[in-house]
């Protein structure tokens, strides 16, 4: 699993990834200097994809074809005919019956797949850099059986979920054993998208406590109020961390249940206080059951389980794109990385496969 960290960002805007402009994941910028002094150079035909263009740079004078870096470098298959196979997989065809219906080997499959998902930290990244004025997460797990049928608890099948509720983007989708690593790793992302936004970040998990622990081990501040004794530790101002209470003990002073937890001080000038109603994580549970029948992996009593953990990441990645970028949501009737202001139009898969990696 790929880390995320400054010199990531600075790479990206400084390679022509710039917020404003969408048509800059396009840009056929040189691969070795960056510039966008580039003309074309040369025309050249394919076997399966008609007549493409060669391009030369008049900083450095390489030349390099239109689809360098992308997805379909050096690949003769159709780009039609690659779109059906991917597209098909990610509406809950598994690997075996994809290779049976549409005539290609499994390995052929695999290495689109492998070749795709390589996209999937570009996108984040290019999202990334783009600032908010306030998120709203719902953080959430889901489960599904690696390689064997295990316990659950030794399973590495155990997914994390984070989504903007309003526009329903993923930001995080990651799975492994459910150990704190894997929390972790989603706590940084949380991290991230705080320094991102301009006034608050909220965060709603359905019960359990260590996305707060981690998340106020990563960011804190130290409550100096001038008073004798250790200062307080709070979380930063704007950040505001709670979660459904599923304890049937955990009860306020008046001896009333209590369904909303605050499970970490939070700074006292932080003004975004949610109501107890708002405190859910609906949206992310009822995700879950969509990706249950768009991936076979996580299809219930059925025998199509992920063989690997590093299998079932690569379909998560290329579902974490097509989700965010392409497929436009039932409810809100927009691409999620348009309703959130990412991009303004979705991208068909084309797009997404001539899209240039980061490496």
């Amino acid at each position: 699993m790929s880390t995320l960290n400054k010199s990531s960002i600075d790479l990206l805007s400084d390679i022509g990834l710039p917020q404003e402009k969408e048509e800059a994941l396009f840009q056929k910028n040189c691969p070795h200097c960056y510039s966008e002094k580039v003309k074309i150079h040369s025309h050249y035909q394919t076997k399966g994809n008609g007549e493409r263009k060669m391009f030369i740079c008049q900083e450095c004078g390489s030349c390099f074809a239109e689809t360098y870096g992308s997805v379909i470098a050096g690949l003769e298959t159709p780009l039609s005919e690659i779109v059906k196979v991917l597209k098909a997989r990610m509406e809950g065809i598994g690997l075996n019956a994809a290779a049976r219906v549409f005539g290609y080997a499994k390995t052929t499959i695999l290495n689109w797949e492998k070749k795709l998902s390589g996209l999937q930290e570009t996108l984040f990244l290019y999202a990334l850099v783009n600032e908010f004025v306030k998120l709203v997460i719902e953080g959430d797990e889901l489960y599904t059986k690696v390689g064997k049928n295990k316990e659950a608890s030794a399973s590495e099948g155990w997914t994390i979920v984070l989504m903007d509720r309003a526009s329903r983007f993923i930001w995080h989708l990651k799975c492994g054993k459910k150990e704190q690593k894997l929390f972790l790793e989603a706590m940084m992302t949380v991290a991230k998208l705080f320094e991102r936004s301009a006034e608050s970040l909220q965060l709603f998990t359905d019960g359990e406590k260590r996305y707060s622990q981690l998340l106020f081990n990563i960011c804190h501040e130290v409550l100096r109020t001038g008073k004798r004794g250790r200062p307080t530790k709070v979380l930063p101002k704007g950040l505001v961390v709670r979660l459904k209470n599923k304890s049937s003990k955990r009860r306020d002073s008046e001896g009333k249940l209590e369904k909303v937890e605050t499970p970490k001080t939070e700074h006292p000038e932080t003004t975004e206080k949610p109501e107890d109603k708002d405190v859910h994580a609906n949206h992310v549970e009822a995700f879950n059951s969509s990706l249950r029948r768009y991936l076979a992996a996580f299809r219930r009593r059925t025998n199509t389980y992920a063989k690997s953990v590093v299998g079932l990441q690569r379909v998560l990645d290329i579902f974490w794109m097509v989700h965010n970028f392409v497929r436009s949501h039932f409810t809100t009737k927009k691409v999620p990385a348009v309703a959130l202001g990412i991009i303004q139009k979705g991208l068909t898969w084309e797009d997404l496969l001539q899209i240039r990696l980061i490496c």
